[in-house]
């Protein structure tokens, strides 16, 4: 057919029209995107990719961030190419999971439920939205309204306020609804619920095999509040729930996402996926094909991260769907309305926050971790004059999936300010069964044990069993649950929880060791 005169010459001529139809579908494929960079600074590769794609936002992790007029400058840079409109989000949970760290630190949500005050919840969501917007972010994945059932769950724990439904509404929406009056979007997660998984979808597929009615009473519970507290966003778990949908996970279930959030809750904001770079999903689902089958469901943006390479197999997928009919141009339309609606509600421009503000953000930061630090079976306190041996696995521990650290060096320094005589006891918890030799040694020369649990996850049986013995060796001891609260149910021993183990969090805890108040309450039921 090419070799008809007539065919070519009316193919040349319409060759620009059919430039701008690919074009024109490319953009609309990537305006539903939202990718990551690598690193602090817009390089020339960067930004070459950002201009030719266009992608609806970027979201920043820990690596792109170093110091905040760093951060200002990169966020500039990439609305100069995206243009002012582009969502620049971030994930900035309080306790473990934050991004930014060099202004003031929010202590993790279960902390706040350790609190049980809405008033101060919604405080911290503020000063949350402040740091944010400051920098000119203007998303925020936050908070999680997962109710925290299972003491086993490998990656909720202390994201959560805790373990009854009512509560974690009540507290997290003061949350969402303190960070967005500070200019910042909200987005509560996991819909439809992350809080009794035994599996981390980072990592695997988790399913929670619960009734209609069993959800309905408690994972469910905080996502029609969410809706009817009209919260921007929320997000979507890549979880298998067979009482609505025996296929697909939500981030891919059209019956989860439409039929069931959009049309049976009325939800109107915004959908936006976990990223799609997480094994619960690609273990499972082609890079491309996973793209578009969130889009199909309703999801209104996806989180696509990893290499350039992944960007734009997405983008080249989402493209072909909407080319081929397979993906509604309508749908995608209403998303990219849904997008531009919301940017004009929270404009990224930063907004000043002057130095007597984040003097008041830090101390309300500090004040709220205080409060929080919770005591268990009458822990007891070490005495001025005592010998402290701080027990712990290692002098800086990582977990999590983007490599959280705990550095318990930083929390011996800080006892080392109030208490003379501070020395450690360091094990590796793949061999604690190896250490107990070491450790009835060490005790030797110490009056006083405080015995640290420093992992996200469950304590190994060797690993609880050392801690216990700890407690055997005649000396006054305390345990501290540094992170995951219920260590406390590995060891049953006499505890501070803490919920976290960033700076106000630690100043606090030692606060409390020299004798302050612990009036936290544990924001879960005891098995």
């Amino acid at each position: 057919m090419l070799r008809d005169p007539d065919f070519l010459q009316t193919f040349l001529a319409r060759q620009p029209y059919y430039e701008e139809v690919l074009m024109e579908s490319l953009y609309l494929a990537t305006s539903l995107m939202m990718v990551d960079i690598p690193g602090p600074t817009l390089d020339a590769a960067t930004r070459a990719h950002l201009e030719r794609y266009r992608f609806g936002g970027v979201c920043l992790f820990r690596k792109n961030i170093q110091n905040p007029a760093q951060v200002r400058k990169l966020v500039a840079d990439i609305r100069a190419v995206l243009g002012p409109q582009a969502w620049i989000a971030i994930d900035q949970e309080g306790g473990a999971v934050q991004r930014v760290l060099e202004l003031a630190q929010a202590p993790a949500p279960m902390a706040l439920g350790a609190i049980g005050d809405a008033k101060t919840a919604g405080a911290v969501g503020a000063a949350v939205g402040r740091t944010l917007i400051s920098l000119g972010i203007n998303w925020n994945f936050a908070p999680s309204v997962d109710v925290n059932t299972n003491p086993k769950n490998p990656v909720i724990g202390d994201r959560s306020f805790g373990s009854d439904p009512k509560k974690v509404a009540r507290l997290a929406l003061a949350w969402a609804r303190g960070l967005e009056g500070a200019g910042v979007m909200a987005t509560v997660k996991h819909f439809p619920g992350h809080g009794d998984t035994f599996l981390d979808s980072h990592l695997d597929l988790p399913v929670v095999n619960k009734t209609p009615e069993e959800l309905e009473r408690t994972e469910l519970y905080p996502f029609r509040k969410t809706v009817e507290a009209q919260i921007s966003a929320i997000m979507s778990a890549h979880i298998r729930f067979p009482a609505l949908d025996k296929q697909y996970p939500a981030t891919l279930s059209e019956k989860i996402l439409t039929r069931f959030l959009r049309k049976k809750l009325g939800f109107k904001g915004i959908i936006v996926t976990d990223a799609l770079d997480m094994k619960a999903i690609t273990q499972h689902y082609p890079v491309g094909e996973a793209a578009v089958k969130s889009l199909q469901a309703g999801a209104d943006l996806i989180l696509s991260l990893g290499k350039p390479e992944v960007h734009i197999a997405q983008a080249t997928a989402i493209q072909e769907a909407l080319e081929n009919g397979q993906l509604s141009r309508e749908h995608a339309q209403k998303s990219q309305q849904r997008l531009k609606e919301a940017a004009q509600r929270f404009p990224g421009s930063p907004r000043n926050y002057s130095a007597t503000q984040q003097k008041k953000d830090q101390t309300l930061m500090e004040q709220v971790a205080l409060r929080s630090i919770t005591p268990y079976r009458q822990p007891l306190r070490p005495r001025r004059s005592d010998r402290i041996l701080l027990v712990s696995a290692g002098s800086t521990f990582e977990a999590g999936p983007y490599g959280e650290t705990i550095a318990v060096q930083d929390f011996a320094e800080l006892l080392k300010t109030r208490f003379a005589r501070v020395s450690q006891f360091v094990y590796n918890p793949q061999k604690a069964e190896e250490f107990k030799g070491e450790l009835e040694k060490a005790a030797t020369q110490a009056d006083y044990l405080l015995v640290v649990s420093v992992g996200r996850g469950s304590l190994s049986p060797q690993e609880a069993q050392l801690l216990k013995h700890a407690f055997s060796l005649g000396k006054r001891a305390t345990h501290i649950a540094l992170w995951n609260p219920y260590h406390i149910l590995s060891l049953r021993k006499p505890a501070f929880v803490t919920y976290g183990f960033r700076a106000p969090t630690l100043k606090a805890l030692v606060k409390v060791l020299g004798g302050a108040q612990a009036r936290g309450r544990l924001p879960f039921k005891l098995r």
